[in-house]
């Protein structure tokens, strides 16, 4: 089977969040088990360099986008049996940032949905499926079944559509796509693109895939109710049949505690004792009191209202009453990197904060600190709790989506649990999960060991989701 992945990240090349991991390791999974897989991606001034002289230039071409003319390059590497693609064009991609700079987001992701499908006579690989992913790749199934699919190339491929964060739906101007992209005004009604007058890639795609996933079974329920919906949850109700929650893996030779060249001292679980280590080294770099036995709360994460740092930002003083330290990561809205600055100065030698992304960093987080802070509004799937527990690191979360699906709560009287969680979002609840898991950790530091090493002993790659989305391909393919 051939099978195209296109998403507008993907690790190692280019990342800004769990998207990327995604695309770095389910393509590598398929690949392992014997499927031509590809991966499609913007060619970004952010593009590591490390990998950027490995390309080969293959060829270009021209696209036209309504008036517009537009180069498009296609850039080449193999890596681990998966082809990755590059589309190159300075005018869109050679900018500081990959989202969010220049304000013209609509035209970018509207170029690389239509560079996508013209690219395919051109790479020698006619795809059974097209795998895409988020907003930014929406448009790809619309443009397929309404203007490419009566060519013979075309007529039989099919679409899947991952849903990583409903969030983020990409809506704008129905004049400025219709100008872009020609689709007909019968296109925009409230039965396709049209979303509250405006239009909608990402129910682009909710409309016209084949088959829709997101990224856990909690989650797939959750968008079928108007809390968690964000306005399209009629839309997913409509397609309940074709949707699967199926949850999300990490790259388990990324993310090894026993080979991570970015922390002090590589553990395994037979060597756990050897974690205490690298917390020191953490507690160190992070300008910490050094004391093997404060308990040190970890988070690594866009800073934002859905991560739950409004409940952090009203609970901090009594989490730090707590006698606990916590070690921040991230970026993100400026409200909350203020407070991060000033919690750093306030509970100084407690609290410590870096505001930027530092992937070296977070994985000496992952495997310094004793627990991992989620309470997150909603959380699709999260990755972030599955480092923590693979480098024997406790979450604390709250039971929402893919937290839900892969944390089981701690069960004092079975002695069973992989972590301490809550269910209402409140600060309250959220400090009471903090305070049972610093009780275990200072009473009971065998029950916390043994939280620590089942959750480290779980596993978290890719193997059984692979399979599930073969079933998908195959059921389309058939």
């Amino acid at each position: 089977m051939k099978i195209l992945f296109a998403a507008s990240e993907c690790a190692p090349f280019v990342k800004t969040g769990g998207l990327a991991d995604v695309m770095g390791a389910l393509p590598k999974a398929l690949a392992a088990r014997g499927e031509e897989v590809c991966v499609i991606l913007p060619l970004y001034k952010d593009f590591a360099q490390a990998y950027r002289e490995k390309l080969t230039h293959e060829m270009y071409f021209y696209i036209n986008l309504g008036w517009r003319r537009q180069y498009c390059g296609i850039e080449t590497l193999v890596e681990n049996g998966v082809k990755y693609i590059f589309l190159d064009n300075e005018y869109y991609y050679a900018r500081p940032s990959v989202y969010g700079y220049g304000g013209d987001e609509c035209e970018r992701f509207a170029f690389f949905c239509r560079a996508v499908l013209e690219a395919i006579p051109h790479i020698d690989f006619i795809p059974d499926i097209i795998h895409c992913n988020d907003w930014q790749t929406g448009l790809i199934p619309v443009l397929l079944r309404t203007q490419y699919q009566w060519l013979d190339l075309y007529k039989d491929i099919k679409t899947v559509y991952t849903v990583h964060n409903l969030q983020y739906q990409g809506v704008f101007d129905i004049n400025y796509v219709e100008d872009m992209l020609g689709l007909g005004s019968w296109m925009y009604t409230a039965d396709k693109l049209e979303f509250y007058g405006g239009c909608s890639f990402m129910k682009g795609a909710l409309v016209y895939a084949d088959k829709l996933t997101t990224v856990s079974p909690e989650y797939a329920k959750e968008i079928t109710t108007p809390y968690y919906g964000e306005r399209l949850d009629g839309v997913i109700r409509a397609r309940g049949k074709d949707m699967s929650g199926i949850i999300n893996g990490i790259d388990t030779g990324v993310y090894d505690p026993h080979e991570d060249p970015a922390i002090e001292q590589k553990y395994c679980l037979k060597s756990f004792h050897l974690k205490a280590k690298n917390k020191a080294a953490l507690q160190k770099e992070m300008g910490l009191d050094i004391n093997p036995d404060v308990p040190v709360i970890g988070m690594v994460t866009r800073l934002s209202g859905q991560k739950g740092f409004d409940l952090v930002e009203y609970a901090l003083n009594n989490i730090m009453n707590l006698g606990v330290q916590m070690v921040v990561l991230g970026t993100g809205e400026e409200r909350y990197a203020n407070l991060l600055r000033w919690a750093s100065w306030r509970y100084k030698g407690q609290f410590s904060a870096k505001i930027e992304m530092n992937l070296g960093l977070a994985d000496r987080i992952y495997a310094g600190a004793d627990m991992y802070l989620m309470p997150s509004k909603f959380e699709p799937c999260g990755l972030s709790q599955l480092i923590a527990m693979r480098y024997g690191t406790v979450p604390i979360v709250r039971e929402t989506g893919g937290l839900k699906d892969t944390v089981q709560p701690y069960n004092e009287v079975e002695g069973t649990g992989t972590g301490f969680t809550f269910y209402s979002y409140n600060a309250d609840d959220m400090l009471d999960a903090i305070r049972r898991a610093t009780k275990t950790y200072n009473d009971d530091p065998a029950a916390f060991k043994g939280i620590a090493k089942r959750g480290m002993a779980g596993n978290y790659g890719w193997d059984a989701s692979a399979e599930k989305y073969l079933a998908i391909y195959n059921e389309l393919v058939k």
